[in-house]
């Protein structure tokens, strides 16, 4: 096998839960630090690999991802050089990545492919997220500080959210990834011609095995088991927060939670006395773009995301059924299913289709999940050897998306193309430039708050043009529409209010 053939050598998961035995309340430099040594123990090595290591990532934490937010309790003022101090490493390379799930499975392609041109040897992707104990010590009037001087040069590649900002869409109250998703979720519900209650009950028989695999995992945020009913059905306890979904079935990001991967040069990994059987292949990974929710010509669909699993398995030269393990990225539902539909698989595949138990149980941990996600496939592809493992990254509002396929089979990097990033669209649908009079709706979501319920659209003018607005719910014709789950295809007029805002009315 070539010297610069790059291989995964090490990874590592840490954890810790609010309250439990050993709890220490860590930051997320420490979080992390604590996954690169596990990773740097996992690889076996005879040698340094703290030392050898030439290029780190860290991943954005949730509270560095955007512009206006900054951790509540400071962090190091060079997040990738802190956490290599904490494993002795000196890097010559130091990252702060984009904010996006997709971004780690990304950048192990990125990675691999500096690795087969001789641009690195020894590579690591790492992040961390402490948002529970940020809210536990936030409840209680703590207030630690996690700032740090570490100094140093490092590249900060910016947050990357461009590509995410939809200002009309946040103006009507879809400011965030719940009703978002919620909206491409009811698009792919009335597709299907599936009433609420109906469907809640297949996002519960599409979780509930996942579940089963959190209550298993010693790093779940969540370990316990449901069944498709209890998750389906609306409580206090699991209420709605944006039609269709209950509380149970999207993303937990109240975790601490903290992944590393190592990926090195074969000819490195011999040199420091890595054990073959330790090495993991990369056989693809490729990163695609999508479409703006709001430009997207079907809102139930995320065409980016299928091509990227395509030209992954088509570059392994493998298919689906070849793959043996499976993880989907999970912050909703939707992200899976999109998969199951386009391949055919059954929510009850006996391969599973998560590997870590899924953002809702085992915890959406930032933009650094899809690490867990890694760091497990390796972990099953090296105790089930010649097994293939996939890995589905998913970033913003199904907006980007990366795959990985992991085996202890050798991969041939001498021609470099196992890393791709695919064309993105251009089959916009135009955005309305102005006021419109009427609208037919797309699709639609309900808000349900302590401030009570907002109703979104996204709809289509007489011209074909893109509407977004909020439904008037004092209307009784519209409130009926919209709380029946049966607005789509009515026809909306539309007004202005003070703000600025749409208002829609049900007319037909």
């Amino acid at each position: 096998m070539p010297d610069n053939t790059p291989v995964i050598i090490g990874v590592g998961q840490y954890s810790e839960r609010v309250g439990e035995p050993g709890y220490a309340a860590l930051s997320y430099m420490d979080l992390a630090g604590r996954a690169l040594a596990a990773a740097i123990a996992d690889s076996g090595a005879h040698g340094d690999v703290a030392d050898a290591i030439d290029t780190l990532a860290a991943i954005r934490a949730f509270e560095m991802s955007r512009p206006d937010r900054k951790p509540p309790f400071g962090a190091a003022d060079n997040v990738p050089r802190a956490i290599a101090k904490r494993v002795g490493a000196n890097p010559t390379r130091a990252i702060l990545t984009t904010t996006g799930g997709q971004t780690n499975q990304q950048l192990v392609g990125e990675f691999a492919s500096a690795i087969a041109t001789g641009d690195s040897r020894c590579a690591v992707i790492v992040g961390s997220e402490a948002i529970s104990t940020v809210l536990a010590l936030s409840a209680k009037g703590e207030i630690p500080d996690w700032s740090e001087e570490v100094g140093g040069d490092f590249e900060d590649q910016g947050f990357g959210v461009e590509e995410l900002m939809e200002p009309v869409l946040f103006a009507h109250g879809a400011s965030g990834a719940i009703p978002l998703y919620a909206l491409a979720e009811n698009a792919r519900r009335h597709k299907l011609g599936m009433g609420l209650e109906e469907y809640r009950l297949e996002i519960g028989k599409l979780f509930a095995p996942f579940t089963k695999v959190a209550a298993a995992n010693p790093h779940s945020a969540a370990p316990v088991e449901r069944s498709a009913e209890e998750l389906a059905t609306v409580t206090d306890r699991n209420r709605i927060v944006a039609e269709p979904y209950p509380r149970m079935t999207v993303a937990r990001d109240q975790v601490n939670q903290a992944a590393a991967v190592i990926v090195a040069s074969a000819g490195l990994a011999r040199e420091l006395g890595v054990p073959e059987e330790q090495w993991v292949h990369i056989h693809a990974v490729t990163a695609a773009t999508e479409l703006k929710l709001s430009q997207r010509p079907d809102l139930s669909a995320n065409p980016a995301s299928l091509a990227s699993v395509d030209a992954a398995l088509e570059r392994a030269g493998k298919s689906i059924g070849d793959m043996r393990y499976i993880d989907f990225y999970s912050c909703f539902a939707i992200p899976v299913f999109n998969q199951c539909d386009h391949f055919g698989l059954s929510v009850d595949d006996p391969r599973g289709l998560t590997l870590t138990g899924g953002l809702p149980f085992f915890g959406g941990a930032g933009n650094n999940y899809s690490a867990h996600a890694i760091a497990e496939a390796v972990q099953r592809v090296r105790a089930d050897r010649g097994s293939f493992a996939l890995v589905g990254a998913n970033g913003g509002w199904m907006s980007k998306y990366a795959t990985g396929i992991y085996s202890t089979e050798p991969a041939d990097w001498s021609a470099n193309d196992r890393f791709a990033k695919l064309p993105k669209a251009t089959d916009k649908v135009p955005f309305a430039k102005g006021p419109v009079d009427a609208a037919t709706i797309e699709t639609y979501t309900i808000n349900r708050g302590p401030k009570g319920a907002e109703a979104i659209f996204i709809g289509r003018s007489d011209t074909g043009e893109r509407v977004v607005g909020n439904a008037d719910l004092t209307d009784a014709a519209t409130a009926e529409a919209f709380e029946s789950g049966e607005p789509f295809g009515k026809r909306l007029a539309l007004t202005q209010d003070e703000r600025g805002r749409t208002l829609g009315r049900v007319t037909a």
